[in-house]
């Protein structure tokens, strides 16, 4: 298997993530366990094959910051209707798996996006096609199919949050354009 080769400045920052979570593992981050760690982590580079993610070079703070409280209070929100439905409705609680197709083709967008749709409570990703970007969720209460597109619209929200905050140019480009009066798809 031949593969691409990567630029040491492509490659940095999961070598530096590498590194970091060396020193969390051991509890220890005195110059030499980095510096071991940064051995390790050159090794696992070339001898694994993993696909370069690729930042924008753009992050925004405030967005971000809107995001996280928008997050927290989902979480909340979830936690006690899982809660509800738990105690009083119990085992007839409905539940589905939807998929819903992201506007991203980018490993980093969509890796984003299922990590937060998972650690909202109620809904977990249990699949995802990379070659259509579309993530498959195992979804509480879902009883008509407006509970479905809901859950969809919801994840594709959340995504397109994520793209303000950290997505490359084309595609907040492709966002902003698909959000604009009179634009056929006009959504969220």
């Amino acid at each position: 298997m031949s593969r691409k080769p990567i630029s040491f400045r492509t490659e940095l920052p999961l070598l530096v993530w590498l590194v970091i979570v060396w020193g969390a593992l051991w509890r220890d981050f005195s110059p030499g366990n980095l510096l071991f760690g940064a051995l390790i982590a050159i090794i696992v580079a070339k001898l694994f094959y993993l696909p370069p993610v690729e930042l924008s070079g753009r992050f925004n703070v405030l967005r971000a910051f809107r995001f996280a409280l928008m997050f927290l209070g989902k979480v909340a929100a979830a936690s006690f209707l899982v809660l509800y439905l738990a105690v009083v409705k119990g085992p007839s609680v409905r539940s589905a798996i939807v998929a819903v197709p992201l506007r991203s083709h980018s490993d980093l967008m969509v890796t984003a996006t299922g990590h937060v749709i998972s650690l909202i409570p109620g809904s977990l990703v249990v699949e995802v096609d990379r070659s259509t970007s579309t993530l498959y969720l195992h979804a509480l209460n879902m009883k008509t199919e407006e509970d479905i597109q809901k859950i969809r619209r919801e994840v594709q929200d959340i995504e397109a949050r994520l793209i303000r905050i950290m997505g490359t140019r084309e595609e907040l480009d492709a966002l902003q354009s698909e959000q604009r009066p009179g634009v056929k798809g006009a959504a969220l």
